[in-house]
């Protein structure tokens, strides 16, 4: 990739971004794990996990395991789980809460330069990853999972927000929401909605039609990419009601408002 001036654009965000208050008190699934130490996943990561099918005998690598919640779930599982992370701080929660643990193991490394050999795991999993990888740097790390995966294993992808919510729908709900007098709970800038330092750390959104195409490049197949939202349970009349319904229940609309987006690819050779 690269810059108007011709020169090549390979940011990176500093690992420093992400210190200890970020995985407590940002990170998806904090507040669960708060509460349970990790025995509990929040919603959004257990719905990513369920798709990776983990079990007994299987290798499993965790790129960007975060507090090591999803490395003890594979271990208890049956499976021998190792994870990495770009941050340090990461790397020590980890390990702290995988102390003991059998069949598990964590240590900072890159994306995009897996340090296992090839066709080494029948799972990698990328949870909340992908919108923090300038786009090199996705392509890279796609990669990079591709070839650290056996033949027949799988990638298994959760991102968000979905893009196409962030330019195009976003816009439209923070009007309403100001003529509602809501407007101080929606910031102009969508990546400051409910969690401010996401400005700083969110870089590369994807939508379904993009995360599919980004798999579908890196060689994966049998490639699969879906949207999902959390639960509203919101107290609205009908109306409204009615109209999130629609927004979110029915094509085109939902492809605009729906929140996350999943994927699974395969390798085949």
């Amino acid at each position: 990739m690269e810059t108007m001036n011709g020169q090549s654009d390979h940011r990176s965000l500093p690992p420093g971004l992400y210190d200890e208050t970020y995985f407590l008190t940002a990170c998806e699934g904090f507040e669960e794990f708060a509460e349970t130490g990790g025995e509990r996943l929040s919603r959004r990561l257990a719905a990513s996990f369920a798709h990776a099918a983990v079990t007994p005998g299987m290798t499993v690598l965790d790129v960007g395991c975060g507090r090591g919640e999803i490395l003890r779930h594979c271990a208890r599982l049956g499976a021998t789980a190792f994870g990495i992370d770009y941050a340090p701080v990461a790397v020590n929660l980890s390990r702290e809460l995988l102390t003991g643990a059998a069949r598990t193991g964590v240590g900072q490394a890159d994306a995009k330069q897996l340090p296992f050999p090839s066709d080494s795991f029948d799972r990698v999993l990328m949870f909340d990853v992908v919108e923090h990888l300038f786009p090199w740097e996705l392509e890279a790390a796609l990669s990079e999972t591709r070839r650290v995966l056996r033949r027949g294993g799988k990638l298994i992808v959760h991102t968000a927000p979905n893009v196409w919510y962030d330019r195009y729908a976003y816009p439209l709900v923070r009007m309403f929401r100001r003529l509602n007098g809501e407007g101080a709970q929606y910031p102009r800038d969508p990546r400051a909605l409910n969690v401010a330092v996401n400005v700083e750390v969110h870089v590369n959104e994807q939508s379904g039609l993009s995360l599919w195409r980004a798999l579908r490049q890196a060689g994966f197949v049998k490639v699969k990419a879906w949207l999902d939202s959390p639960p509203q349970n919101r107290k609205e009349n009908a109306g409204l009601a009615a109209a999130r319904a629609v927004l979110f229940g029915l094509p085109p609309f939902r492809w605009f408002f729906e929140r996350e987006v999943f994927a699974v690819g395969e390798k085949d050779d």
